[in-house]
């Protein structure tokens, strides 16, 4: 155990700092539902725009970028698109504006004023949604718990704990029993101070990874410059651009890293590029999913600030997360030798090991600490939102609406938290199931969002979907998905994704035509007050009616010009250090010029037109 009792010291007053976080902002948060949710709907956006960003600067999703950034160098910048993390400049131009718009606590309860309050597919619609947010919610938190266990591994060996546990933990389950025991640490300060605390613990844990990253950065550039230092890596490794196929051979190099490009199944990345674009815009158009992101959306003071914070996230999340990203991958590359027996497994080389291996092997006495307290941080944090969302559902979503619709707020702070706890054992039983980082990310992000695609698209943009068709979407789509995992077919997930999303299109469109439409008051009364584009003229006609002086959303084309511009914006400030530690000066001045560029020309064509529409 290379930890020393510096960092062990900044590891144990991080724990504490949490705990009494928690325990100071109970009382704040169990006033009532909406300022334990959502923190009252008082924080600043700024604040909810570093909370949600440290939210996304997960270890699991961390370590997964780490071991793309070894393997297919400046061309893994494409490949968090499987997510999309576009997504998050279509909800900055014009999606968080209108989610926003409805004052809704949860995405559940955002669809009654779509569709309406009551209704056989009104309840339908309300039901699948909160299994889809539940579902979702239990995968991410096995996602990042696997990924701690294997991330704390390294830094604390089980040689060194186990004489001092008095049960036997089989190794292949040691990743799950460190996954357990910070989980707990997580469980309590989201539990009990709610979106308060883990607003300020999120803030808190962003500062020091930014700390960490600029100094993992920093080393690796010196490191990387001196003189005999270069990368030994295949042609086209500098090069972010590609063709048909990847055309990355690692042959007499690291021969795992060949294998885990088959295995991945990105060879012909030309063909699994587009995929990702058609999925990625398909999955923005259909907006934030019900967890932490959408919440902190709901949380945000106004319309206007739900769109500045999904702007922030985009600046303050990507130059310092790439920072680490590339930092690491350096120092992995430039002393691959060294950390390459912490990588060996059965299977062969876990590329996931690379970012606590390296850590581990390079990073300073203090240092280690700070990065080592950050990123358990950032487990924290993406842990407690993620709880949160699924407390919200479970609560307001069926305990309030179907159980108690009368309970007293006193009952419904107990119902929060044992809501919290059942949700947290849930997620630790998931998470003994998972085997990697990568198993369980493919399945959320390419399968199970197969089947939320198609109707939370319809939902924002075509008039005649209803709620039957809602929850017929949603249920051709999600059944599919689950069953991907099982049936163990070959090749990524993703591949099976436009099956699944054209599952889901058909169900959505044959369950509209085969219900009326949602009732007209309900219509028009979402299409005042949220302003959507899209197919809405038969309503825009009636509330023109009603209101001549009614003027529609003419900004298609604007959010259009805004997106292209953002995601070009977002793909720079992705490369941006990852230049400037290589020191790959034209690159490196064409990117910042770029970057001037499209922020003057969003000043004027985003930021100064918030307030329209």
């Amino acid at each position: 155990m290379k930890l020393q009792l510096p960092d062990l010291a900044i590891l144990v007053a991080y724990l504490i700092t949490m705990v009494v976080i928690g325990w100071t902002l109970r009382k704040k948060a169990r006033k009532n539902k909406v300022n334990y949710l959502l923190g009252g709907k008082s924080l600043p956006w700024y604040m909810l725009g570093l909370s949600d960003a440290s939210d996304m600067f997960d270890i699991s999703g961390t370590m997964w970028m780490v071991s793309l950034c070894f393997v297919y160098g400046l061309k893994s910048i494409w490949l968090p698109w499987l997510w999309p993390v576009f997504n998050q400049i279509f909800l900055m131009m014009y999606l968080s504006r209108w989610l926003r718009r409805s004052n809704a606590t949860t995405g559940a309860e955002w669809l009654a004023s779509r569709f309406g309050q009551s209704g056989v597919g009104v309840r339908s619609s309300h039901n699948i949604v909160v299994a889809f947010a539940l579902l979702s919610c239990l995968g991410f938190m096995a996602y990042g718990f696997i990924g701690l266990g294997k991330f704390m591994e390294i830094f604390i060996p089980w040689s060194i704990i186990q004489p001092y546990i008095p049960f036997h933990v089989p190794a292949a389950y040691v990743p799950h029993f460190y996954g357990i025991v910070f989980t707990l640490f997580a469980a309590f300060y989201s539990i009990l101070g709610g979106m308060h605390s883990i607003v300020l613990g999120d803030v808190i844990k962003y500062v020091m990874m930014t700390i960490a990253c600029i100094s993992i950065g920093g080393i690796a550039m010196y490191n990387l410059h001196q003189p005999g230092h270069s990368l030994t890596v295949p042609d086209g490794w500098f090069n972010p651009f590609f063709g048909l196929h990847l055309h990355l051979d690692w042959h007499n190099i690291i021969d795992g890293a060949n294998k885990k490009i088959k295995d991945d199944g990105y060879s012909l990345f030309g063909i699994f590029f587009m995929m990702m674009l058609f999925k990625g815009i398909f999955a923005s158009l259909a907006g934030p999913a019900p967890n932490y992101d959408m919440q902190k959306i709901l949380s945000t003071r106004s319309p206007q600030e739900a769109s500045k914070m999904s702007g922030f996230v985009n600046v303050i999340l990507l130059p310092i997360r790439y920072s680490m990203i590339i930092g690491l991958t350096v120092l992995a590359l430039l002393y691959y030798n060294r950390i390459s027996n912490s990588l060996q497994t059965t299977d062969g080389t876990d590329f996931e090991k690379i970012l606590p291996a390296t850590i581990n092997a390079f990073l300073p006495v203090g240092l280690m600490g700070l990065v080592l307290t950050g990123l358990l941080g950032a487990f924290m944090g993406t842990f407690s939102g993620t709880l949160n969302a699924a407390q919200a559902y479970l609560v307001n979503d069926i305990y309030l609406k179907y159980v108690n619709p009368g309970a007293s707020n006193r009952r419904t702070m107990f119902m929060n938290y044992g809501a919290g706890l059942a949700v947290v054992i849930v997620g630790i039983v998931l998470g003994l199931f998972v085997k990697d980082v990568n198993t369980v990310l493919q399945w959320i992000v390419s399968g199970l969002y197969g089947g939320y695609v198609a109707p939370n698209m319809l939902k924002w943009h075509w008039w005649r979907f209803n709620a039957n068709g809602f929850f017929w979407g949603m249920l051709a789509g999600i059944l599919p998905a689950i069953a991907l995992p099982v049936l163990h077919l070959p090749g990524p997930a993703l591949y099976y994704w436009p099956v699944l999303f054209i599952l889901s299109l058909a169900g959505s469109v044959i369950g509209s035509y085969a219900a009326p439409p949602t009732d007209a008051a309900t219509l028009k009364a979402f299409y005042r007050n949220v302003r959507p584009w899209g197919f809405w003229k038969p309503v825009h006609r009636q509330v023109v009616a009603e209101d001549p002086s009614f003027v529609g959303n003419k900004n298609f084309r604007l959010n259009s010009f805004n997106i292209v511009l953002g995601m070009i914006g977002q793909i720079c400030l992705t490369l941006l250090p990852m230049y400037v530690i290589l020191w790959l000066k034209v690159p490196l001045l064409i990117t910042v010029a770029l970057l001037a560029v499209i922020a003057v020309i969003l000043k004027k064509t985003w930021w100064d037109k918030l307030d329209e529409y």
